[in-house]
């Protein structure tokens, strides 16, 4: 009689992963096992298939040997024949060690039945129990505030926190180096530093960054951006204003006539990026700052000045679209 397809017997489509085909035979396995079928030849035989099916499919070496060549005559080159890859009959002893390397090494024949037995027998009824797996300790998640100079610095924080060791809970300290250039909810891993287990390695720390709000920067990825109030008689006249940066005071030109809205460039004045290829800039976004309520001397010398004054650039252009649009519009 020709053999079923592996895949069909197993319920997958050919393009199936390592993990999809893992737990297709898996189900299967619990359905069709001879102790949960007692005295039933066709669950016999089809537990014997589908077995058969993943010894072939659960191995990366003869899964590409099955797509290329499928069943060879007179009998499955990559399995253990009738009886199944584990020798002895209907509910024997599973007595031979998978040795194949399942696209990344190890035994996928243990955690499989590990699951299988704790179903088909039951742990709770007194049946074997399942082989204890690796069981790696919990993740851990830790949120540390900073500056954004710390941001932009980078810098070294001490941080507490509760774990498990496995046996009991600890006080943990660690330091925490954080690179300059981090972005706001940046994940720093720590590994090894979670729970402790005692059947497998420890979790990881992960450390989430959150970024303070600063009172004067504001952030746009690596570039800072500076508001900067300008009297409008320096924005008419010019003049040199101190601002702060992330390292400093510097002294930067306002060009007379600078209007609101304006933006200066400072080069190489923002945050650095990760990596160390360079940093981004400031930007300094002027906002011409008129006054509320003026002197009675401002106020004539004001208006003095409103008499001689030119027009400026943008009230004239508006002037100018607004005339172009009187001519097809009727009143």
């Amino acid at each position: 009689m020709a053999k079923q397809d592996y895949y069909a017997l197993l319920g997958v489509s050919r393009s199936a992963t390592d993990e999809e085909i893992k737990k297709a035979y898996r189900k299967l396995a619990i359905q069709y096992h001879p102790d949960r079928n007692p005295d039933d030849k066709k669950s016999e035989d089809k537990f014997k298939e589908i077995t058969e099916a993943y010894e072939t499919l659960g191995d990366t070496k003869k899964r590409e040997m099955y797509d290329k060549f499928g069943h060879t005559q007179g009998g499955n080159p990559f399995g253990g024949g009738a009886g199944g890859p584990f020798g002895g009959g209907a509910g024997g002893g599973f007595g031979r060690t998978y040795s194949g390397n399942n696209g990344g090494g190890g035994d996928p024949f243990q955690d499989i039945f590990g699951d299988v037995f704790g179903e088909v027998f039951g742990a709770s009824k007194g049946g074997p129990r399942p082989r204890q797996r690796n069981q790696k300790g919990a993740d851990l998640r830790y949120t540390l505030s900073i500056t954004l100079e710390e941001a932009a610095a980078g810098c070294e924080k001490v941080i507490s926190f509760l774990r498990n060791t496995g046996s009991k809970e600890e006080n943990a300290k660690l330091a925490v180096t954080v690179p300059a250039g981090v972005k706001d909810n940046q994940k720093l891993k720590l590994t090894g530093e979670g729970d402790g287990s005692s059947t497998g390695p420890s979790g990881d720390l992960y450390v989430i960054l959150q970024i303070q709000e600063h009172s004067l920067f504001k952030r746009d990825e690596n570039d800072i951006v500076l508001e900067l109030p300008v009297s409008y008689i320096d924005a008419i006249l010019g003049t040199s204003l101190e601002v702060p940066t992330l390292t400093g005071r510097v002294l930067i030109k306002i060009p007379p006539g600078t209007h609101t809205g304006q933006a200066l460039r400072l080069k190489g004045k923002g945050l650095p990026k990760m990596g160390g290829f360079g940093s981004g800039d400031m930007l300094i976004k002027v906002l011409i700052d008129t006054p509320q309520e003026v002197s009675a001397t401002e106020k004539e010398l004001l208006n003095k000045l409103s008499q001689t004054a030119a027009e400026t650039p943008l009230i004239k252009e508006y002037k100018e679209k607004v005339q172009k649009l009187s001519k097809y519009t009727k009143s």
